[in-house]
């Protein structure tokens, strides 16, 4: 079966419900898409935790090497990764008990998609979060 991504009621509900986000891939170069895209949703009132391990902090945040290194709960795992490194990422994502995880725009992966489906995490991919974000929330989070 093809895998299909939530419905947009869907993913603006599982926006309104997330509060942390910790984003894989998120560079500390403020020219790169995964900053512009984290800076965006820390401005709409998300706590964006940077998993980087190549930086000690990112946007005002801790940088950890790896989700399992996060000391606290994620609401949800944005991928900066190419395809064919999100399996791994997905794995961990499921072992920390995230509740949804965000391929962004362009990453697409069935392997990933068998692993949420396993794990009970809702899946998006290929969709940016902060164009969802601003389509589905424009005027900002409400349980914020």
């Amino acid at each position: 079966m093809a895998f299909t991504n939530p419905s947009r009621d869907e993913i603006k509900r599982i926006l309104e419900e997330t509060t942390t986000i910790a984003v894989v891939g998120l560079s500390d170069k403020p020219d790169r898409t995964s900053y512009m895209v984290s800076e965006a949703m820390k401005a709409k009132g998300y706590r964006i935790i940077p998993v980087n391990p190549n930086a000690s902090e990112i946007l005002g945040e801790t940088s950890y090497a790896s989700l399992k290194d996060i000391p606290f709960p994620i609401d949800a795992v944005n991928v900066f990764r190419r395809s064919e490194h999100t399996p791994p990422v997905a794995e961990e994502a499921a072992e920390i008990g995230a509740k949804t995880l965000w391929l962004q725009l362009g990453i697409y992966n069935d392997e990933v998609a068998a692993i949420a489906e396993r794990a009970g995490m809702q899946l998006i991919m290929d969709r940016c979060i902060k164009v969802e974000d601003s389509i589905l929330l424009p005027h900002g989070k409400t349980n914020s």
